[in-house]
């Protein structure tokens, strides 16, 4: 549950199979997360007169069980050698159809597999699966975003191999999920040039959470009064240290760009 939004419930998360077309790989179990639903559950009464001071208690218990869940994340992947990227972005950003333009780009090279997020439907996973890389759909019901326990499951049934890349594709929101770590190795914020150039002022958090912003359908640019330069000039006041590239799934355009950052990650 999200109480910085009041947002979803876990009985309402569903955490998909893969397909019997997928196979899945022999795996160290030692090296296997272990996750267990009863944990994460938070259903005690706080008898806390001041509102604020029992919200703030809540909030602080709900991050802490998470960052625990993303610590066991990313010491399995550290042990397996494996890059894990969080893809954030509003909706409509292009997120999925960068995503299966890079897998069809590295597949032949490198194996990777994939985390889907949504509130409801597998149309993403299809998308995903389609390419050949084995994606796990979670749907989070009510819920705004991924947490680091859902993914420890979804990790479970992939069984990742060592050596490869896991791509997360969260919910779509900039908000929520900028708070709640996956134990990724970092964030990878998504932004369509549709959106606006304000968005990194809007939504600090995010883009100050993310090593890097990926400026979307650029090939839409004649068409549209956006200011590419502010835009930047934005992401870079509230994260001086955030790259950017400037990219189209559609047409390409960047695309070698993003594959050099992804290679740089993996070493």
């Amino acid at each position: 549950m999200c109480t910085t939004c009041g947002c979803g419930h876990p009985e309402q998360v569903r955490i998909g199979e893969l397909p019997h077309s997928h196979s899945t790989q022999e795996h160290n179990e030692q090296g296997t997360p272990n996750f267990s639903h009863s944990t994460f559950h938070f259903n005690q009464p706080v008898e806390i007169d001041d509102t604020q001071k029992r919200l703030l208690k809540i909030e602080q218990d709900v991050l802490g069980k998470n960052n625990q869940f993303a610590n066991q994340n990313r010491t399995f992947f550290a042990k397996q050698h494996i890059l894990a990227l969080n893809l954030v972005s509003s909706p409509g950003s292009g997120k999925t159809t960068l995503l299966v333009s890079t897998l069809n780009a590295l597949k032949n090279d490198r194996t990777c597999y994939v985390i889907e997020g949504d509130q409801q439907t597998e149309n993403d996973a299809d998308r995903i699966r389609a390419t050949g890389v084995p994606a796990i759909q979670v749907n989070t019901g009510k819920g705004c975003h991924l947490e680091a326990q859902m993914v420890g499951e979804a990790i479970v049934k992939l069984r990742p191999q060592s050596n490869s890349i896991m791509f997360i594709e969260n919910v779509g929101n900039l908000v929520c999920p900028s708070e709640f770590d996956l134990g990724e190795k970092a964030k990878v914020v998504i932004l369509s040039v549709t959106e606006g150039e304000d968005k990194p002022l809007k939504y600090p958090h995010m883009f100050a959470a993310s090593s890097l912003m990926i400026l979307n359908k650029v090939d839409l640019l004649p068409y549209l009064t956006f200011d590419v330069a502010q835009c930047i000039a934005n992401a870079k006041r509230v994260n001086p240290n955030i790259k950017i590239i400037q990219l189209s799934a559609t047409t390409g355009q960047g695309v070698d760009e993003w594959l050099a950052w992804l290679a740089q990650q993996s070493e």
